[in-house]
């Protein structure tokens, strides 16, 4: 059975979505992120990114991880391109060409959109969002997200979703990457493809599943 190692608020959000759109039978294995603890840690610490066990998993100490048989992966994002392939199906590349295309918006989503959307999302996290630093963070942030934003607002002009014509795991690692700037609607308001995108992706039953499960974690330790 996999298992994923994680908790529903980070990034394992995006694996547990894949598995429900997947329908796979899994096993959550709770870590929570060591920087939510006093002391992390400390002998009473529930299991976390800096505990032994975990670390002895995955030496860069992040969630998620999965286990999947005898094949242990990090990285949600590469995660799901795995997942998506394993399993088959709509949600992964139907000829190389796709596949090729499905890996480069991925590696656009790490590398062009996260470095911008996690700071919005930090300020959030961190109570920030209305002191002048926080202010002059997020602004960056949707500064930075201004051609991304522009490129894919382009990519999307008559088209429902990334790749082909259906959605794809570059719809849902997309979407999740872009939902840490959520908060920022003026942003969303502006590149109208882009919300109705975004409103089609977090409409799917499977996202809508990983929410309701998100939603009884608690957000204190």
């Amino acid at each position: 059975m996999l298992t994923i190692y994680g908790v529903y608020r980070s990034r394992a959000s995006r694996v547990y979505w894949m598995a429900e759109e997947l329908g796979l039978e899994f096993r959550s294995v709770p870590v929570l992120q060591g920087r939510r603890l006093a002391d992390p840690l400390a002998e009473e610490a529930p299991l976390n990114t800096h505990s032994p066990d975990f670390e002895a998993l995955n030496p860069m100490a992040q969630i998620p991880s999965i286990r999947d048989g005898d094949l242990v992966l990090h990285e949600s994002l590469a995660i799901n391109l795995y997942l998506a392939r394993k399993h088959g199906g709509p949600l992964t590349g139907q000829t190389v060409e796709e596949d090729g295309l499905l890996t480069m918006w991925t590696i656009w989503a790490a590398s062009q959109v996260e470095p911008h959307s996690v700071k919005i999302v930090l300020t959030y996290d961190n109570e920030l969002e209305n002191s002048e630093d926080g202010k002059q963070t997020i602004a960056a942030a949707c500064y930075g997200l201004r051609r991304p934003f522009a490129a894919l607002e382009s990519h999307l002009a008559g088209r429902q979703w990334i790749v082909g014509d259906r959605f794809t795991v570059a719809d849902l690692n997309i979407a999740e990457v872009l939902r840490y700037a959520q908060t920022e609607t003026d942003l969303f308001d502006a590149h109208p493809n882009i919300k109705a995108w975004i409103e089609r992706c977090q409409a799917r039953p499977a996202y809508r599943a990983m929410q309701a499960a998100r939603a009884k974690e608690p957000i204190e330790v």
